[in-house]
């Protein structure tokens, strides 16, 4: 038990039972990763550190997640959106009618809000959607390991005839569940 009513409400020690094997695909995540974060621009890159954790909520029938770029502490001084901050929840819920997850990210910060569908494609996780200029959206996991994995965010500009990579993140585990 936490000290906090909300939080006891929202985790969950693990996955529902009636959900079974379906919480596998994004179950692997739950615990602490730290991230190499490169954003790609037109005029460059930027490199940051970041954080990611990830839990089991709404009584084991999806995973959440906070994603902290860069990490908490000194470097989160000052304007959070000025300094390209980002502080953000995803909700991931599997859904049985179409045998795929809906995906909510939300980032308070930089006003970011996006919905997407995620489902196995081979050795990877895709999810895809559209952000809120209208343009296709494919956020991906690869290179899957228990202990790491590479993370891409893409935008498509020609409606998915091709993706522009627009940040990466190099995770590597630093706590299980």
């Amino acid at each position: 038990m936490s000290a906090s009513p909300f939080l006891d409400a929202l985790g969950a020690d693990g996955a529902a039972a009636d959900r079974a094997g379906k919480m596998d695909l994004y179950g692997w995540l739950v615990g602490a990763w730290e991230l190499d974060v490169t954003r790609f621009f037109a005029g460059g890159i930027r490199q940051r550190k970041g954080e990611w954790h990830f839990g089991w909520t709404l009584e084991g029938r999806a995973i959440q997640d906070v994603w902290i770029v860069p990490p908490r502490g000194a470097l989160r001084q000052g304007d959070a959106a000025a300094n390209a901050n980002s502080f953000g929840t995803t909700l991931r819920i599997y859904d049985p009618r179409i045998d795929a997850w809906r995906i909510q990210w939300n980032d308070p910060v930089t006003l970011n809000f996006l919905s997407m569908i995620g489902r196995r494609h081979g050795n990877d996780i895709v999810q895809l959607g559209t952000n809120s200029d209208g343009q296709p959206v494919r956020w991906s996991f690869c290179d899957i390991t228990p202990d790491s994995f590479t993370w891409r965010g893409e935008t498509s500009l020609d409606n998915g005839a091709s993706w522009r990579l627009d940040v990466q993140f190099l995770a590597r585990r630093i706590a299980a569940a």
